[in-house]
């Protein structure tokens, strides 16, 4: 496994989201330096926290872990950048939504 993808990966998608790493690994039941090691690339996780990190962002394992360059977890073909780029924003608008609903628990 690539520590440094794997950690630029995380890093780059709590970011997008709008989290601190205090509060992303308090969200998955993980301390905040085990997240910042992680970013860092000083320790290598587990399947089960690879898994963990995959589904919160729902984004697949192979992406986290430098397999897949793409972070979409759809079916783009036919579609154009312009179009791949409306879908994107539109999950960004929803995840901001969602992360600030008082109803999400």
């Amino acid at each position: 496994m690539n520590a440094n993808i794997f950690g630029e990966r995380i890093r780059k998608l709590r970011k997008e989201a709008g989290l601190t790493q205090k509060e992303l690994a308090e969200r998955i039941w993980l301390s905040k330096t085990v997240v910042s090691n992680y970013e860092l690339g000083t320790r290598n996780p587990s399947i089960d926290i690879v898994v963990k990190f995959a589904n919160y962002f729902h984004v697949s394992t192979d992406y986290l872990l430098g397999v897949e360059p793409n972070q979409n977890n759809f079916d783009t073909d036919g579609l154009t950048e312009e179009d791949i780029r409306l879908i994107e924003y539109t999950i960004k608008v929803l995840k901001c939504k969602n992360n600030h609903s008082p109803d999400r628990r």
